[in-house]
């Protein structure tokens, strides 16, 4: 390094670069024995293989989390809902075995489109969220009809006709919003979106054949175990309390209600106006990680060596005199940009066709400094040298690299998908209410809905305003893939409400 105090020794694993992460710990195991053998010197290691373990640690960790958090909170408010015991794990059974039964299928499907392990956990989540949904309101349903005085079997049948028809109208929605991934281009979307459609449709599936069985089944004994407190806050025909006055003080001033809540939730959307996006990168990982640690210290020591630009070139001989002194040529004037560092290493593939030079890149490897100095690198760098030779071929990949073509492609695929999501709904409503009013307003309240929470997510996650409470350091920006994928989720899970 500059002040003499630290030496960077590159290397690089053999085998396939997609399952590094997956191989690294031996050379984990190495670097901690020189390190004990040199208790004088500070001897770590940080590379793409390491962080992409910790990263894929992390998330694994958070996921499991939050499959074992969602369970017994469905299950208290379900509780809370109904104030019985047998109604709340009616809704949790058939959720979960929607779950298990597109994991079932998933596995088949699979082969043909792959998925990212992300898929299985958004699988659960969603299919908790419309399994619970459909199943909660079919047994509101039924309990309403058997609160006027009909028998159990008349009080099914009126749900089926009008809940079950619903369901099949909300399933369809939440389908169509959530096949709009498939648009994306990207293949993680794509995994996300097949494992999610095929759980909704199971749990419509479901909630209309086995749900009024298994409710035909039970009869009143879906009033068992009742929890005494909870039970007793609620009428006959199972409507809250509390929520009953609340809305009669809400439908006595409609105007006034609407106005207010229109107001707030445009209000709580203005914050999207200054939401930042970046593809997460290693200065999202926890500052707690040693790796993390390790990361800082290298890129004080050596700005741009922990991610730098990998540009990848092709020529018949890259070992010809006019290569090598292009290769040389790419290195000095990288050098001379000011925005980027000459060349760390070169590396020439055994048939002598392909050779990868890395170069450092400003900033920390996804900021504007690295965005800018990646730019400068394809448009005036590579052309002027590389791009000079008959014959040669230069690509430029690595973190930098990705984040900014990744979040390229997602800003130009977005409106395809927004306009593929909205413009389906509106058929399916169409189709359901013979109304345009009811499509059009239906459509409108979710996109107001959505831009709430995009408001709500940008104060929370961008602006620190709740870094103590979560555990967190905020990077000041929103993760590139967020937005659009919220937008699918809260688009097709709140079209189910206003379907009801």
């Amino acid at each position: 390094s500059a002040d003499g105090r630290s030496m960077l020794v590159s290397f690089e694993m053999t085998g396939d670069s997609s399952t590094a992460d997956k191989r690294v710990q031996p050379v984990l195991d190495a670097v901690a024995q020189v390190q004990k053998a040199n208790p004088a010197l500070r001897v770590e290691e940080v590379g793409d293989a390491s962080i992409s373990k910790a990263l894929d640690n992390t998330l694994d960790n958070d996921f499991h989390r939050a499959e074992l958090l969602s369970v017994p909170l469905t299950l208290g408010i379900l509780l809370a809902v109904f104030g019985a015991a047998v109604a709340a794990l009616v809704p949790i059974g058939l959720a979960l075995t929607a779950v298990m039964a597109a994991g079932g299928i998933l596995a088949l499907t699979s082969r043909a489109v792959h998925i990212d392990g992300t898929a299985s956990s958004v699988m659960l989540l969603i299919g908790l969220a419309v399994g619970v949904d459909y199943t909660l309101f079919y047994l509101k349903r039924e309990r309403e009809e058997r609160a006027r005085g009909n028998d159990s079997a008349k009080a099914l049948a009126v749900a089926a006709a009008t809940s079950g028809r619903s369901l099949l109208v909300s399933g369809l929605t939440v389908i169509t919003a959530m096949g709009g991934l498939f648009l994306t281009g990207n293949a993680t979307f794509a995994g996300v979106a097949e494992a999610t459609v095929l759980v909704v449709s199971i749990a419509v599936l479901g909630s209309m054949t086995v749900l009024p069985a298994l409710m035909s089944l039970l009869g009143d004994r879906i009033e068992k175990v009742q929890v005494p407190f909870l039970h007793r806050l609620r009428k006959a025909d199972g409507e809250s309390r509390a929520w009953r006055a609340i809305l009669r003080r809400v439908l006595k001033r409609p105007a006034w209600s609407a106005g207010i809540a229109g107001v707030a939730l445009i209000a709580l959307a203005l914050p999207v106006l200054g939401m930042r996006t970046a593809l997460p990168g290693s200065t999202d990982l926890p500052k707690t990680l040693p790796i993390i640690s390790t990361y800082n210290e290298l890129t004080a020591a050596f700005p741009g060596g922990p991610s730098p630009a990998e540009v990848v070139v092709s020529a018949p001989d890259v070992n010809a005199p006019q290569i090598k002194a292009a290769l040389a040529e790419l290195s000095e004037k990288a050098s001379a940009t000011g925005e980027m560092s000459a060349a760390l290493q070169t590396r020439v593939n055994p048939a002598g066709d392909v050779a990868v030079v890395s170069i450092p890149l400003a900033g920390d490897g996804t900021d504007s400094a690295s965005n800018h100095a990646l730019e400068t690198l394809r448009s005036k760098v590579i052309p002027s040298t590389i791009g000079a030779v008959p014959g040669a071929h230069a690509y430029v990949t690595g973190e930098t690299a990705g984040s900014h073509d990744f979040g390229t492609q997602l800003a130009d695929r977005a409106p395809w998908v927004f306009l593929f999501v909205l413009g389906l709904a509106l058929v399916v409503l169409l189709s359901a209410f013979r109304s345009l009013t009811i499509a059009l307003t239906a459509i409108l309240m979710n996109l107001l809905s959505v831009g709430a929470a995009y408001g709500a997510m940008v104060l929370v996650f961008q602006h620190h305003w709740f870094d103590g409470i979560l555990g967190y350091t905020s990077t000041g920006t929103i993760a590139s893939w967020i937005p659009l994928f919220l937008f699918v989720i809260l688009f097709g899970l709140s079209m189910d409400y206003h379907v009801f």
